[in-house]
């Protein structure tokens, strides 16, 4: 089992213990299993991605991404792989990929194909697609989001470790709430727009889908500066920073909380304020009939205009190949006159000013990303609606130059997955990412392991597929993650252990290394059994893994390192045992 995350892609590259041909075969394994549709409009050839994975040669400490799988937005170009919008009658082959595929590959990523969306990126839903409809990876009847629909499932799904999506108004931010991942919205113009179809080619972003912040903020890094060639790319500003402690942080007043009806949303969202709160934010109400206004503009404006203008002689000459509802929200700017969107530019500018004092009180904007979670069946009975409510909390962010993360937050009830996200002003993406982080890894830990479970780190012989894992499994435990501890541990290979089992030895003073293991929940009530069968010199203790969170672990009494062999720079027990 090959964990996608950045850091353990890059450990195992490191310490070799796979390669980058290896990890896309195991990219092309789990594609196979799920299917190609709907997430996929279009794969590369898996001799030609194992190909340009192993051209990557050995390791390179220089290139960040290194070997990491990626998936693109079926409306973002990739040289020589048709780019189709979700729409196959539109679709073309470009010579060259947009410039920020151009610079995610110079830093070694592997792109894996291209992913479905809301035709031509007109939609929050995730629906409106020939290819196919995506769904919630947390339940088949709920929608997936979008219109980055696919580029989020891929990651949630461990198909890759990050995606390309856009966001003009909250694409890149509803699909990661209702997937459970982050979504990063940057600062207009922070990475550039050339080689993506344009929606609102004044508004559009590239987005970033990825696991945690922390990785959002890796691949941002690589992503974003200025292009020359690119009119719509801006020089880095200012960047935005505020305390780790004493932020201020904006709420909306309760007038102007809305979830449609949704309860379970709605106390999810206080929880999440609360959690803010406990990490030493300073909560502040405020007036967001501004920022509402400006949301208003969006698609009962003239920037419905901007739509058709990307794709205006494509609409005249074959509007019958469209979505029946991207067909109807883009033929509704026919009605439009250049006095409208005079009118809609004023009206902007005024509300802009207006929300111009609120960034003197506030650091940023805590929001639900979405107010409410739609089911398949709800949005085929009321496509306009549903997708306008998902748009409340998204709609003005673009409008107004802001930047966005959106990351999970608890959930909504007990199975789906509830996400907020915090809104600063134009490049403020690393402090949002920063705080952001924060709270999602607060999150986790409550609910990393359900009430009567106790989370177990094993690094050995209970592993998957290894000879104890029978134990777990008739224990009533389920796997959890498989990840790495901190980098401050060391493992050998035990002496005269039946089977054969290592020894995990926390070591702070150097030397050591983050090691591979599992993380099973155990249920109460047949842990204690568990650990009465363990036998010396093995014990149960805590372990730190790689990001802080603790959980109980196996250890090993000291005496037992006397002959031992130490296998510590293997980081792994399969590397070893095989």
């Amino acid at each position: 089992m090959i964990s996608m995350d950045l850091s353990s892609l890059r450990a195992g590259y490191q310490e070799d213990r796979f390669t980058p041909g290896d990890v896309v075969r195991e990219v092309w394994k789990r594609i196979r299993e799920r299917g190609e549709r709907p997430v996929w409009i279009h794969l590369i050839a898996e001799e030609q991605s194992i190909a340009r994975a192993e051209a990557l040669g050995p390791f390179r400490e220089e290139l960040p991404l290194y070997g990491i799988p990626f998936a693109i937005k079926d409306n973002i170009d990739l040289a020589g792989v048709p780019t189709t919008a979700a729409c196959p009658e539109y679709a073309y082959t470009p010579h060259a990929s947009a410039t920020v595929v151009e610079r995610l590959m110079a830093a070694g990523a592997l792109p894996i194909g291209k992913t479905n969306l809301d035709q031509f990126a007109t939609g929050l839903v995730g629906t409106r697609s020939p290819y196919g409809a995506c769904s919630s990876v947390f339940a088949e009847s709920y929608i997936s989001g979008g219109s980055s629909s696919g580029s989020a499932v891929a990651v949630a799904a461990g198909l890759v470790s990050f995606s390309l999506g856009t966001d003009t108004a909250g694409s890149g931010r509803v699909p990661a709430a209702f997937n459970g991942i982050v979504g990063l919205k940057p600062t207009l113009g922070a990475i550039g727009t050339k080689g993506v179809v344009p929606a609102c080619r004044t508004l559009d972003c590239v987005s970033i889908f990825a696991s945690t912040c922390a990785e959002a903020a890796q691949i941002f890094e690589v992503a974003n500066g200025f292009d020359f060639s690119d009119p719509w790319s801006r020089s880095c500003g200012q960047r935005k920073s505020w305390p780790s402690k004493g932020f201020r942080f904006g709420v909306p007043s309760q007038g102007r909380l809305r979830f449609f009806g949704d309860n379970l949303s709605a106390h999810a969202f206080q929880e999440a304020v609360r959690s803010m709160e406990s990490l030493g934010g300073i909560r502040i109400e405020i007036d967001c009939g501004p920022f509402h206004d400006a949301a208003e503009l969006l698609y009962s404006g003239p920037w419905v205009a901007e739509r058709l203008a990307a794709i205006k002689a494509f609409f005249t000459q074959r509007p019958g190949t469209l979505h029946p509802v991207t067909a109807r929200i883009i033929g509704g700017a026919q009605t439009i006159t250049a006095t409208d969107t005079f009118e809609a530019i004023y009206r902007l500018a005024e509300i802009r000013r207006t929300t111009e004092p609120v960034w003197h009180q506030i650091d940023f904007m805590l929001l639900p990303t979405a107010g409410t979670h739609y089911t398949h069946a709800e949005v085929e009975a009321d496509p306009i609606a549903t997708n306008t409510n998902l748009g409340y909390y998204t709609n003005f962010v673009n409008l107004l130059d802001l930047a966005a993360v959106a990351v999970p937050a608890g959930t909504r009830g007990p199975a789906m997955p509830f996400g907020v996200t915090l809104i600063g002003p134009a490049w403020s993406e690393e402090a949002l990412l920063e705080t952001a982080d924060l709270l999602h890894r607060g999150s986790l830990e409550k609910q990393y392991c359900p009430a009567g479970y106790v989370a177990l780190a094993v690094c050995g012989a209970h592993l998957t597929g290894q000879p104890l894992n029978y134990q777990l499994v008739d224990a009533g435990a389920f796997l959890i993650e498989a990840c790495r501890t901190s980098p401050d541990y060391r493992l050998y290979a035990l002496q005269g252990t039946v089977p054969a089992k290592p020894g995990l030895v926390y070591s702070p003073s150097g030397g050591g290394a983050a090691i591979e293991v599992e993380v099973w929940a155990v249920p109460e009530n047949t842990f204690g059994p568990f650990v009465a069968a363990v036998p010396p010199p093995l014990g149960i203790g805590t372990c730190t893994l790689a990001g802080g969170r603790k959980v109980k672990s196996f250890i090993c009494e000291p005496w037992a390192l006397n002959d031992a062999e130490e296998i510590t720079e293997l980081a792994s027990w399969r590397a070893w045992h095989r």
